[in-house]
């Protein structure tokens, strides 16, 4: 858990009901514990059996009610099961977050078709197969909605695509997907279904699985040479992010895809030190100056 106290009322989402793939650990087990810190009812999917019950003790042992459902976001009968189950036990269902995700380091050309498809299948086509299976159960009057307005849901995604990213072609393609996901769900759910549909786009995150698998040490320490913010963000700071979108907060928000890295996808490293450019811009003044050209201070 992050450090830092949450902004947000401690029942702001007081009688919802939310289910989490991916829910079981690194930054979805932190979204599962500030949604139900805050009110919630959690029910988080993964396909690991002791994960989940780890993670659902955890979460119990907070004061938060929670289930574990093991399933596979491929497969559409696993996730039409997790969602009734959700709806059985908790009543309804008012938020979906899609955090289940494939990922590894390979170069394009050690990295077969069938690879490149399994993080397909497990973020693009699970993120749709959630939705469509979630859509009776989040739309306006729907089962068990018991709101004058339809659900939520929040796609997980990330900000390899914005640019390129190296050793990452499977992962970048299949976040490029989710975000095409998010906004047309958003546009064609938002109208007829009153459905928010939006996603976060995490950058750099430490203590997490994700960053200790495809980001060496060393190579973390030069990226940090360049970040705007020059740290690593929180699990926290995610989920901080999902909460304001699943609060009444972020009520008008629909089709967008939130980036939380610092500002680090819009960086590059700095190819010129910045006393030398202050040099250069003296010189240039200087010789401005010599020739009887305007001066270029405003």
């Amino acid at each position: 858990m992050g450090s830092s106290s949450s902004p947000f009322k401690a029942d702001v989402l007081k009688g919802k009901v939310a289910l989490v793939t991916g829910g079981g650990s690194g930054i979805g087990f932190e979204i599962s514990t500030q949604l139900g810190s805050h009110g919630a009812a959690v029910a988080i999917m993964g396909r690991r059996r002791r994960v989940l019950d780890d993670a659902v003790a955890d979460l119990r042992s907070k004061g938060i009610m929670a289930i574990g459902l093991e399933g596979d976001v491929r497969k559409k009968d696993d996730a039409a099961k997790a969602l009734e189950t959700t709806v059985k036990h908790f009543g309804k269902l008012d938020i979906l977050v899609n955090g289940a995700a494939g990922n590894f380091l390979v170069s394009p050309e050690d990295l077969s078709p069938n690879g490149f498809r399994t993080v397909l299948d497990i973020d693009s086509v699970g993120t749709y197969t959630m939705c469509h299976e979630a859509l009776k159960y989040l739309k306006k009057g729907g089962i068990g909605n018991d709101s004058s307005t339809g659900g939520l849901i929040v796609n997980i995604s990330a900000t390899l695509h914005y640019t390129a990213a190296w050793y990452q072609i499977h992962v970048s393609a299949a976040k490029a997907a989710v975000d095409s996901i998010t906004r047309s769900l958003a546009l064609e759910w938002g109208t007829d279904y009153e459905i928010r549909v939006n996603g976060i786009a995490p950058g750099p995150i430490g203590d997490t699985p994700g960053m200790r698998k495809l980001v060496p040490e060393e190579a973390n320490n030069k990226t940090r040479e360049y970040m705007p913010l020059y740290k690593l963000g929180e699990r926290w700071d995610i989920a901080m992010a999902a909460l304001y979108l699943a609060s009444d907060a972020g009520k008008y928000v629909n089709g967008h895809t939130m980036v939380v890295d610092g500002g680090l996808w819009l960086s590059r490293p700095r190819h010129i030190p910045k006393e030398d450019v202050k040099a250069l811009s003296r010189a240039v003044e200087s010789k401005s100056r010599s020739v009887g050209l305007p001066s270029s201070k405003l």
